[in-house]
């Protein structure tokens, strides 16, 4: 076949850079935002964080200084402040663009009263005033300074406690202890398991295991000689764990020859353990929920704001602006496509704003009884719903909601908790599957503890209430709310 060389004329559709910085911004966490507003304030002259200006040259908030489509290079002009003024169901939004925030709402769970800021005169850090929770290795360190042991002695035990991960368990082998320590004479096996018994004696008995076993026999020893059915709890957990998991009661009692009720009360002894001691300490946490939006109840109307500690704090620098604009620059310049794109950000971060706040109050008017009742007043609600109200896509709704977080009176919950599946019911109407599992949790919390309610009485109970469910489908919403099944929840 010759080759051809032929021109052909189409359309399609392409993101121009500004919507699809628009799109990006507005799919991030509140906490992601704030790293992409700190990288750009780092790497683009004409942003200025705002926060640290003073206030003889304060200029207007940053997101409504924005809103400006000028291509010249001049500095654009301030606008007012956006505020989008759905008021349907007794639902109030406030004017979130302001650098002071008060409230005056009389029980607000919220409000925790007036800043203050610190003076700086005795050049204190505020953050040392800041109480903490110790960590494992810190308090089990705070023990051991108490001691009065010698430096071979101390070396053996520090290392033993930097060994320890954050559930408290020793995993690695006293060989391997051996290997990383620095000391003149290697230690034996033998000092690191006199160390090692000294630090489980430090704290909260558990800590230092090596196994899970281990753990649970060194909190029933510490337990006083005279504590019902300890000795066949000891018995269970030293040769028939695997057996009490699988929950062979049976097999069990065959084993050792007690009575069933001795044999329910040393695995009700058993369940009173801590399998993992360490999770009792302070530990780092890098996974924390920042809101996006608070509401909060006025009378019977809610309000929904912004959070305002997730707003930028940037604006454009007007000195830089106007030197650009003076020196007779054009947008093709380095410096003028680094000036449009500041704009283009700023812009671009009132929208996303914007577009958060219209579908929270969405919600909030949605799911007004929610806020009033609780989960059991939950309604079925669908993405589609929200995007045929506010008049945008469903993919824009989508990304307006994932990752962001609402604090509420009851709670922070995520944007997509309250769009919950819809049920049918015997009558013809819906009930959402939130609703379910709240009647479900109250089922569960009323029921007899000698006798307690199987996934199919459950699913028999929501049906003569007019909801139609399988088996299968409480036995995963049992699971959802980490409830664990009839068996296990049977007290003797």
């Amino acid at each position: 076949m010759p080759q051809l060389l032929e021109q052909r004329m189409r359309q399609s559709l392409a993101l121009t850079p500004r919507l699809q910085q628009s799109v990006r911004l507005l799919q991030l966490s509140s906490v992601e935002f704030q790293q992409e507003l700190r990288a750009a304030l780092d790497s683009n002259p004409f942003l200025e964080d705002d926060s640290l200006s003073g206030a003889e040259d304060a200029a207007p908030d940053t997101l409504a200084s924005a809103d400006c489509d000028s291509e010249d290079g001049a500095l654009p002009s301030c606008a007012e402040p956006i505020t989008s003024g759905a008021e349907a169901a007794g639902v109030v939004a406030e004017t979130p663009y302001s650098d002071t925030v008060t409230t005056d709402f009389a029980g607000d769970p919220y409000d925790h009263g007036p800043i203050r800021e610190h003076s700086g005169a005795d050049n204190s850090d505020p953050t040392a005033w800041v109480r903490t929770q110790p960590s494992l290795r810190e308090q089990l360190q705070g023990t051991l300074c108490l001691y009065r042991l010698d430096e071979r002695d101390r070396e053996l035990a520090q290392l033993v406690i930097e060994a320890l991960d954050d559930d408290g368990y020793l995993r690695q082998s006293l060989s391997e202890l051996a290997a990383l320590a620095e000391l003149g004479t290697p230690p034996t096996d033998q000092e690191l398991l006199v160390a090692l018994r000294f630090v489980q004696s430090l704290d909260k008995p558990g800590i230092g295991a090596r196994s899970l076993s281990e753990c649970l026999l060194l909190q029933l020893n510490a337990m006083p000689d005279d504590t019902p059915r300890r000795d066949i709890a000891r018995e269970i957990i030293s040769h028939h764990l695997e057996r009490l998991a699988r929950r062979e009661l049976g097999e069990l009692q065959k084993h050792i020859g007690c009575s069933t009720r001795a044999l329910h009360e040393a695995c009700a002894l058993i369940r009173k353990l801590d399998p993992k001691p360490g999770n009792a300490y302070g530990r780092p946490e890098d996974n924390y929920v920042v809101p996006d939006v608070i509401v909060r109840q006025v009378r019977d109307k809610f309000v929904v704001t912004v959070n305002p500690a997730v707003l930028p704090r940037a604006r454009i620098n007007r000195m830089y602006a106007d030197l650009f604009a003076q020196a007779s620059g054009t947008n093709r310049s380095p410096l003028g496509q680094q000036l449009q794109e500041a704009r283009w950000l700023l812009r671009n971060a009132q929208q996303r704003f914007d577009t958060i706040q219209r579908v929270a109050e969405c919600i909030v008017a949605h799911q007004k009884a929610f806020f009033l009742y609780g989960e059991i007043a939950l309604k079925p609600f669908v993405l589609r719903d929200v995007a045929d109200e506010l008049g945008l896509h469903e993919s824009t709704i989508s990304r307006a909601t994932g990752n962001k977080y609402m604090a509420t009176p009851r709670g922070i919950f995520e944007f997509k908790h309250f769009f919950p599946r819809e049920l049918c019911t015997q009558s013809g109407g819906t009930c959402s599957a939130a609703a379910v599992r709240a009647l479900l949790k109250e089922m569960i919390d009323a029921e007899d503890a000698h006798e307690p309610l199987s996934d199919v009485t459950l699913a028999r109970m929501l049906t003569q209430q007019g909801i139609q469910v399988a088996r299968r489908t409480v036995t995963k919403y049992r699971q959802q709310m980490k409830v664990p099944p009839a068996e296990l929840r049977r007290q003797m």
